[in-house]
């Protein structure tokens, strides 16, 4: 068992370990989103926002761009999105088979994780 790889995923992990961040997550996995649209849709202030942002874009589970005075996140890991599916069919008991027959193409490739 590689302990290296095993404690990179629990980091992954931890960092979805947020409700607000596993919403960010979903949202972006919906389409891209301008920073202050995210925001205007918790019920924090933007700088708690900011911050849950920030642990998503430094592990690369989200990725950003700007544009002018504005910044964009996407999603970088895509197949969070189905996992994140497949957790709350398990919640609710839903027999339902998700399917993970993507090949997923996701990296991590910014030296944190």
């Amino acid at each position: 068992m590689d302990m290296e790889t095993q404690g990179k995923k629990a980091m992954l992990l931890k960092a979805m370990g947020h409700p607000i961040r596993v919403e960010i997550i979903e949202l972006l996995g919906k389409k891209e989103m301008c920073a202050c649209e995210i925001a205007s849709l918790f019920d924090c202030d933007r700088t708690t926002v900011s911050k849950h942002l920030a642990i998503l874009k430094d592990l690369g589970i989200i990725e950003q761009r700007r544009e002018g005075l504005y910044i964009y996140y996407s999603l970088k890991l895509h197949c969070l999105v189905p996992m994140l599916q497949c957790i709350e069919h398990a919640i609710f008991s839903d027999p339902v088979e998700v399917q993970f027959d993507c090949e997923c193409s996701c990296s991590v490739d910014n030296g944190e994780i």
